[in-house]
């Protein structure tokens, strides 16, 4: 975590060089906010990621010696086969239009996407795929 905690350490002086020569080329105040607040942002990720690596120890993608199998191999249970995310991602993106459009169609796409989420949370309880 040292690589990833340096770069956004590097961000912080990099948006905080941007911030004050972005207020000393313009006098505006929201940019400026902004940018000193991104600083910010930046230096309490890299902060956290230098400080979080320094108590865990070294992980395999921080030896470039290592091999994959190094790394941990249980990341979880994904579904090969499903086609709930697809339904709940398009449900979502008929939610955001209808938040820019019309309420109507913001009250189907939540019962769409109710309906759907229902159906990812509970795939293996039914059906060919359900453990006996």
């Amino acid at each position: 975590m040292k690589v990833e905690g340096l770069l956004f350490a590097a961000g912080t002086f990099f948006y905080a060089i941007v911030a004050a020569a972005y207020w000393f080329v313009t006098h505006e105040i929201v940019g400026t906010t902004a940018l000193s607040l991104t600083a910010g942002l930046a230096f309490l990720i890299g902060f956290y990621t230098l400080f979080t690596g320094r108590r865990v120890g070294e992980r395999p993608e921080d030896n470039p010696m290592a091999a994959v199998e190094d790394a941990d191999p249980d990341y979880g249970f994904f579904s090969p086969h499903s086609w709930w995310p697809l339904a709940v991602g398009a449900c979502t993106a008929v939610l955001c239009l209808g938040l820019i459009f019309a309420a109507w169609l913001v009250i189907m796409a939540v019962g769409l996407l109710l309906l759907s989420l229902v159906g990812f949370v509970f795939e293996y309880y039914r059906g060919p795929f359900a453990d006996a």
